[in-house]
């Protein structure tokens, strides 16, 4: 174990210098979700229905602060393919380190980057009049947050190792928004069709939303489901069994790549 944390800090390194030399990357990931917000904000924001007398922002900035977390699936993706097709990858696997360390260092990297570019967006929408109710709850919403992102961390190497180009990626990265936009990050579960809402009730990703929001003490859609009714629970249940499922299976393809 010792050594794999150590092998698996050496890669994060690789890629934390890589930034380091690449910094319009890192801003870029920054400004992306700002922009995007700043957009539905004040050009979509008068038209979207919200919980009656809530402030659009206040139930605007927590389903950014988790579509940003889904949409840094694509992002662990592609890097992961790149470093297969280009052999850095095989590379690794013919030095003598931890055979998890490429997978660990990976882990570490794409969520340090995503606590910069959560941070970054927290400061967005405290510009924008955003606040939460209590320092306590913000810190657990952004634990809850984190923890999804990790989840999908492990989701997106597993699919970066399956597809091994980055080509193929862009496929995977077009159900992003689908997945986005079927939860409660925008429009309550309970204007869709009956079927459609239930989905979008168990997507994880409403689960997370809506745990925020309590969190954070901002406006949400609310719900008589058990789903809805246990947000918090279900933000913990929906990343732990994603990890666990991703873990074993992304370790499993890591080992069997060059068969």
């Amino acid at each position: 174990m010792r050594w794999a944390l150590a092998d698996g800090w050496t890669v994060a390194r690789r890629d934390l210098i890589h930034w380091a030399n690449q910094p319009m990357t890192v801003v870029f990931g920054i400004l992306f979700p700002v922009v995007i917000t700043l957009a539905f904000g004040y050009l979509f924001g008068g038209a979207v229905k919200v919980p009656a007398g809530a402030d659009y922002f206040a139930f605007l900035m927590p389903g950014m602060y988790g579509m940003t977390m889904l949409f840094g699936l694509s992002a662990t993706m592609i890097a992961v393919a790149t470093d297969v097709s280009k052999g850095v990858t095989d590379r690794f696997r013919s030095m003598p380190m931890a055979p998890s360390a490429v997978l660990i260092g990976r882990a570490v990297a794409d969520l340090l980057n995503s606590v910069l570019i959560l941070a970054g967006l927290l400061v967005c929408g405290l510009a924008v009049g955003w606040r939460p109710s209590s320092f306590a709850g913000a810190l657990g919403a952004v634990g809850l947050l984190l923890l999804l992102r990790f989840a999908l961390l492990w989701a997106g190497m597993y699919l970066g190792l399956l597809l091994r180009d980055p080509g193929g990626v862009v496929a995977i990265q077009v159900l992003e928004f689908p997945v986005g936009f079927l939860s409660n990050a925008f429009v309550a579960p309970g204007t869709m069709p009956g079927w459609l809402g239930a989905i979008s009730e168990w997507n994880p990703l409403s689960s997370t939303v809506a745990a925020a929001r309590q969190l954070f003490g901002n406006p949400g859609w609310g719900g008589d489901s058990w789903v809805a009714q246990h947000a918090v629970l279900m933000a913990v249940f929906w990343p732990l069994v994603i990890t666990a499922v991703f873990f074993v299976l992304s370790v499993r393809l890591y080992q069997r790549l060059d068969r």
